[in-house]
């Protein structure tokens, strides 16, 4: 089954399709017949925009995105009931009222909403929404009745937008209070059926456990979680067994498992410098190589994007702000972290070979793929295939698993970007070892591999 890239429109018209651009992020064309548009989603966590930074904050932090090409943006809605913003203005002046929330000569919360997602729209960013953090819901500050409201608001007053992407939940698992996610889902579907939906589950779990066959869900997403190898305390497990904490490919494999099968994503994998397991400030923090190796694991094994996050760039962590996770850095120093400026470059490989085609197939590498950390990823098209090493240990490769009796080799580094061309190969059995570096930053790579053929410019 094909890995496709979401198109950031919902609709099952193909013919409707073939018209429509994709906001700003059309792509190139693969299907004459359809005009279908890859999408391959680069997210950036920025919880506690609409909260934290004001209009020039905003344009500056999204003009960084754009230029480290993200093209998402996550957010909390609101993180509070009611949620203030950086001009002392509430989400909930009224309650979950908003007959009159636009007032007059007030620049109020939502005009400032209005005004992040209209300058993402301007910079190719689509806004993924999550209505209400969890832990509010869990907590009881908002019921089934209020959660038919604010639909309501937040689906008339976005429905129009080109660049929204609703997330459903926020950190919390798909069975506690779910009639107030699925009140909230319907209501927000009933008025806007061209957005795409999706629920954002808490640490260690995906949406697949609870949404498998609900209408308004059209992908799934899991959230791949931050402790590391041995911190798991015995909880959630649907998916992973003790020691397997980082695995994050598991979740994809587990989630396309399930029927109907629909497109999967990490949306909450670990953070570029946050804590192992989160909670202790003293534990080490997760570095660039760590983020890289949990996009490449997570994409390879079959999602159709990644997103990435920092504990700085999270929080907007700024001056007079408490910092949350033993946050040290301003959040526009966290915009020149390396992994902030290396995600482009999984992005970038990712839409240099045709797209829709493309598949997870682990059968590439013969004999044992690893454990933990040595784990070898493999997905390929028809002509080409694409294999990640964390550990640069050796690995044998099938070369027989895509068109050709000859095929091109080039190794790719996830850090730089740099391309290094390696040999031809004739179909078979091929041993590789990964390049040596003079640094010990890092020791992951990608191997690429071509159809010669096929003539690819790399």
């Amino acid at each position: 089954m094909a890995v496709s890239g979401i198109v950031c429109q919902r609709t099952t018209d193909r013919a409707a399709l073939a018209t429509r651009k994709v906001g700003s992020l059309t792509g190139r064309t693969l299907s004459a017949a359809y005009r279908w548009y890859p999408f391959f989603w680069l997210g950036e966590t920025g919880w506690l925009l609409p909260q934290r930074l004001n209009r020039d904050e905003v344009d500056f932090y999204l003009e960084s995105c754009r230029k480290a090409g993200f093209n998402v943006v996550q957010v909390q809605t609101v993180n509070g009931v009611p949620a203030l913003n950086t001009y002392g203005q509430s989400s909930l002046p009224f309650g979950f009222r908003f007959e009159e929330i636009d007032r007059p000569g007030i620049y109020g919360y939502w005009d400032h909403m209005d005004y992040i997602i209209d300058t993402a729209a301007g910079k190719g960013i689509y806004i993924g929404m999550v209505c209400i953090w969890g832990g509010l819901v869990k907590a009881g500050r908002m019921d089934e009745e209020e959660a038919v409201r604010y639909g309501e608001f937040l689906a008339r007053r976005y429905k129009d937008r080109p660049n929204i992407i609703w997330m459903i939940g926020g950190d919390i698992r798909g069975d506690v209070k779910t009639e107030i996610w699925e009140a909230l889902a319907q209501r927000i579907r009933s008025v806007d059926s061209n957005h795409l939906m999706t629920f954002h589950p808490f640490g260690r779990t995906s949406s697949a456990i609870w949404f498998r066959d609900t209408d308004w869900l059209d992908f799934h997403m899991f959230q791949s979680g931050h402790r590391r190898y041995g911190q798991g305390v015995g909880e959630n497990h649907e998916i992973l067994g003790e020691d397997m904490e980082e695995d994050n490919w598991r979740y994809v494999e587990y989630t396309r498992s399930v029927e109907p099968w629909k497109p999967v994503i990490d949306g909450e994998p670990i953070y570029e410098q946050i804590p192992q397991g989160l909670h202790d400030p003293e534990e080490p923090r997760w570095q660039a190589c760590d983020v890289r190796r949990y996009a490449y694991w997570s994409v390879f094994a079959g999602s159709f994007g990644h997103t990435y996050g920092h504990n700085a760039l999270m929080q907007f962590l700024k001056p007079g702000v408490s910092p949350a996770y033993g946050a040290r850095e301003m959040w526009y120093e966290a915009l020149e972290a390396p992994g902030f400026h290396q995600m482009k470059y999984l992005k970038a490989l990712m839409l240099m070979f045709p797209y829709f085609e493309r598949v997870p197939d682990q059968e590439i590498i013969c004999g044992d793929n690893g454990r933990q950390y040595d784990r070898v990823v493999a997905t390929r098209g028809n002509d080409y295939m694409l294999i990640y090493t964390y550990t640069g240990k050796p690995f044998t490769a099938d070369l027989s698993r895509i068109s050709g009796t000859e095929k091109d080799a080039w190794w790719y580094d996830p850090a730089t970007g740099q391309l290094t061309y390696l040999d031809r190969y004739v179909s078979g059995k091929v041993e590789f070892q990964p390049e040596t570096r003079q640094s010990d930053e890092h020791t992951d790579w990608v191997l690429i591999l071509t159809d010669v053929s096929k003539k690819f410019t790399i």
